[in-house]
């Protein structure tokens, strides 16, 4: 029997690497979606805690100079959070990108595997029929060699 080769086999090799390269940046991605996340969530930690030590010095006794520190420093905390969300949500831009490439790449790699599928079957409809001339071509060359006779009504 003659065996299937897939001309475009290549394609559909790159396709799958190229996949694969797709989901590790997708995966880079969103671990860094989610370390620039924790990093704010450690920003708004840090501001509600200084928000609540401003809270504590306007209600004990005035100490102005660390009152201003406090305020400075949540003023502080609130810029460096405005920063991290714009980091976030640069973060999340891209991890919605290598999203949008992976799958991409996952359509271009079932397009190819469904090529293949596809070339397989013609392959195996051409076998098919190969064989059925074969035999076909068989079968008359055996009735060609019979004379006609049967040895049965031969015997007189």
């Amino acid at each position: 029997m003659a065996k299937f080769f897939y001309k475009m086999q290549n394609i559909l090799d790159i396709k799958l690497k190229l996949e694969t390269q797709a989901r590790n940046e997708y995966a880079i991605a969103n671990a860094t979606l989610a370390e620039e996340e924790e990093k704010l969530s450690e920003l708004e930690r840090r501001r509600q805690g200084y928000e609540e030590r401003l809270e504590e010095l306007y209600s004990d006794r005035l100490d102005l100079k660390e009152i201003n520190e406090t305020a400075q420093a949540v003023e502080i905390i609130k810029y460096h959070k405005r920063l991290q969300e714009e980091n976030v949500r640069l973060a999340r831009k891209k991890s919605e990108d290598a999203r949008e490439k992976l799958k991409e790449a996952i359509k271009e790699r079932k397009t190819h595997e469904k090529l293949k599928e596809n070339a397989f079957e013609e392959f195996r409809i051409e076998i098919a029929a190969a064989e059925s001339k074969e035999i076909d071509e068989l079968v008359s060359y055996r009735h060609g060699q019979d004379d006609g006779s049967d040895p049965e009504y031969d015997n007189p």
